[in-house]
């Protein structure tokens, strides 16, 4: 480790104390490698949004609004491409937790949660997303006949 010195004024170094005593770090110094760390991801996140990246799209919607599970279902075919897998939770009566899993160009998938956040009937929703590399490779199973499939490497900060 590295040990870096630098100059806060009160109100932010008050915030700073505030973090160590809210969620009990041992010292300054480990939040300040969290709020860091945090930062960081942040950028990634950021840059992510024109290249390749993996996403969550968390969202909570009323599945008795009128049409709004239909127009979802139709929104995630016209985007098969970018769609990896779902996760739907119950959450009680009227309400559905879904997590979807995207890949793709960032701001394609960027597009795809503004669309399905902004449908009347979703009550919540976030997108966070992975800057990564995709590539095309071609290679075999071992066995099977040699075929082509993306492959996401990811490059992540820590």
């Amino acid at each position: 480790m590295q040990r870096v010195t630098i100059t806060l004024d009160d109100e932010l170094l008050a915030g700073i104390d505030g973090l160590v005593s809210a969620r009990g770090y041992q010292g300054r110094s480990e939040a300040m490698r969290d709020l860091v760390r945090s930062g960081l991801s942040a950028v990634a996140e950021e840059r992510g949004r024109t290249g390749d990246c993996v996403a969550a799209l968390v969202y909570v919607y009323d599945h008795e609004a009128r049409e709004l599970s239909k127009r979802l279902a139709r929104t995630f075919h016209e985007h098969h491409d970018l769609s990896v897998a779902a996760l739907h939770v119950h959450l009680d009566h009227e309400t559905c937790l879904e997590v979807g899993v995207l890949r793709g160009k960032g701001t394609a998938v960027t597009q795809l949660a503004d669309r399905v956040i902004a449908e009347r009937g979703v009550l919540y929703g976030r997108l966070v997303m992975t800057p990564v590399e995709i590539s095309h490779e071609m290679h075999d199973h071992g066995g099977s006949r040699p075929h082509r499939h993306p492959h996401t490497h990811v490059s992540v900060s820590r």
